[in-house]
């Protein structure tokens, strides 16, 4: 079993996620999936940033740094504009990079929940990337 499976949903309650705040995002894998996150799969891997890359200019977030780990993958973002929407760019990243998994493998790639740390002002960024690489 995926030993960082998400099983609520945890965000702030009156905080509206649009804006420039930088998240530090924990995506995990489907547990019918398990760790398909490897060298073996480097095609996979790069139709992924492809898709992190393009949703992220789309909804005018910065990705700092990202890693995939065997069974998730860590995102370091920032958003650019005063109306940078961070769940609907994290949203959109999963449906599109889920869809494309699931035609080519026929399964589903991440499990619904995801984990996101908003920075604090006083949070330095490039520690940050530092702990994902």
């Amino acid at each position: 079993m995926n030993k960082h499976t998400i099983k609520k949903r945890i965000c702030l309650k009156n905080f509206t996620y649009v804006g420039q705040y930088r998240y530090f995002v924990t995506i995990c894998t489907d547990k019918t999936v398990g760790q398909c996150f490897s060298i073996a799969n480097k095609q996979v891997i790069e139709k992924l940033v492809e898709i992190l890359k393009l949703i992220s200019l789309q909804y005018n977030f910065k990705v700092w740094v990202y890693c995939f780990m065997p069974d998730h993958l860590h995102l370091l973002v920032e958003g650019e504009k005063p109306t940078s929407d961070f769940k609907k760019f994290i949203s959109l990243f999963k449906q599109v990079s889920g869809f494309y998994y699931s035609k080519t493998f026929g399964k589903r790639l991440w499990q619904i929940n995801y984990y996101e740390h908003i920075l604090r002002k006083e949070e330095v960024t490039e520690s940050i990337a530092r702990y994902i690489l």
